[in-house]
């Protein structure tokens, strides 16, 4: 998405400034966005109105843990931080974006006890529903039962209508509440799978750039006035090194069956330039079980490579130069 990017001070100006933390259903991964606006300044340094210079919002993206429970924080071993960074973060948000992958059949259904605990927790944080990959489902009337689902068929205080959400197109605000009538239904069970408080939703494929548009501008117009919280050539607060190290963390996260990846300790060995400019990066995979070196490396060191040849890919295009990127698989001692 456009939208969500990283990054001291400044003076508020009447424009943006809101924080989103999006909890993606599937990948369980929770994301917290901040737009902030600045002071904006005219041509001879005179103060001017944010909402007539461009640039004038800045986002702020931090990318925190996935929503566990503290049952799979002890069963797997993870870092108490796992656990408690998701809920810190909601903190501070300003509007949560809850995003639900619809192709996937086995997760778009419902929405995740730790997400609704979340919803409930922070009740009084705004909160949207972004329904994304729409463009792989054959049948468009899947989106009515998932949203009736995942909203408890109401959306904004008010009954959804069904009708009009046959209607909706993708990319737009869909469906629209509606006051009650013989067409609208509402969905509700003993136990919670949906949140009926959301106050807006949004149907699109993020491979449309009209589609993440509509959703820019929206985030965009929910903006509050405040101070920027980073100077605005600022992209991440990262280090490169952490950048890396997410980006192959990521991978792993992808290509690994269950709690293999969470187990999976990282040593970046070298990080330097080569001969012809490019970034000579070595990292080192420590693995505590013989079973999960062998699942990482694959057939004839296939995944390994596959993982390592993924991760330079996005690296080149984060860094914009050659990437040398080797991995090794070690058993932990």
């Amino acid at each position: 998405m456009a939208a969500p990017l990283p990054t001291a001070a400044a003076t508020a100006a009447p424009r943006p400034s809101p924080s989103i933390a999006a909890a993606a259903v599937g990948t369980r991964r929770e994301r917290l966005l901040r737009l902030r606006s600045l002071e904006c300044r005219g041509p001879l340094g005179q103060p001017a109105p944010a909402q007539s210079v461009p640039g004038a919002s800045s986002s702020i993206l931090l990318d925190t843990p996935g929503l566990i429970s503290p049952v799979k924080q002890k069963r797997h071993h993870l870092e108490l931080s796992l656990l408690e960074d998701p809920w810190k973060s909601m903190e501070s948000a300003d509007l949560v974006v809850v995003l639900v992958d619809v192709s996937d059949k086995w997760t778009r259904n419902q929405l995740s006890p730790q997400v609704l605990q979340c919803l409930t927790q922070f009740s009084q944080v705004p909160s949207i529903l972004v329904m994304n990959k729409v463009d792989c489902l054959k049948q468009k009337s899947v989106l009515l039962e998932l949203t009736a689902a995942l909203t408890e068929g109401v959306v904004n205080g008010k009954k959804l209508k069904i009708r009009q959400a046959v209607r909706s197109q993708q990319g737009t605000r869909c469906p629209s509440p509606a006051t009650k009538d013989p067409n609208t239904q509402s969905v509700g069970s003993s136990q919670r799978i949906g949140w009926p408080h959301f106050q807006e939703i949004f149907m699109l494929s993020a491979l449309s750039q009209e589609d993440v548009k509509t959703l820019k501008q929206y985030l965009l117009a929910q903006a509050r006035p405040g101070p920027w919280e980073f100077h605005s050539e600022v992209l991440t607060s990262q280090m490169p090194e952490e950048i890396c190290a997410n980006i192959i963390r990521e991978k792993l996260l992808e290509h690994l069956p269950q709690e293999v990846p969470y187990s999976i300790q990282q040593r970046t060995i070298v990080w330097e330039e080569g001969p012809g400019g490019e970034l000579v990066i070595v990292q080192k995979l420590l693995v505590p079980k013989e079973s999960h070196v062998r699942i990482l490396i694959g057939p004839k060191g296939h995944l390994i490579s596959q993982i390592a040849q993924e991760a330079s890919r996005d690296l080149m295009d984060i860094f914009l130069c050659e990437i040398q990127l080797r991995l090794s698989v070690k058993l932990l001692d």
